[in-house]
């Protein structure tokens, strides 16, 4: 049985890694990064069972933002949004 865990943690290590760093922030702190990368993309989900918030993830300058919000955020025009099943970040 240890073995399954430790495969299960070197898997979400190489995870994190093929990612990169992702930061969490603030839903008020995310909407101020997307007013300055209005060309950007925002890859979005809503929680169907357990949580109803949405998530929201965007890449910028080079790092990956992440946030969630129980009400939908106002995305500037111009933001290309991409609808998700599901969202996962590794932890």
């Amino acid at each position: 049985m240890g073995g399954a865990g430790a495969a299960a943690a070197a898997a979400a290590m190489q995870a994190i890694k093929a990612s990169g760093a992702i930061v969490n922030v603030a839903p008020e702190d995310f909407q101020r990064l997307l007013e300055q990368n209005v060309q950007g993309l925002v890859v979005h989900t809503q929680g169907k069972y357990f949580s109803r918030r949405h998530k929201y993830l965007m890449g910028y300058r080079g790092l990956a933002f992440y946030t969630k919000s129980r009400e939908p955020l106002t995305l500037p025009r111009g933001v290309q949004v991409v609808e998700a099943k599901r969202i996962w970040i590794p932890t």
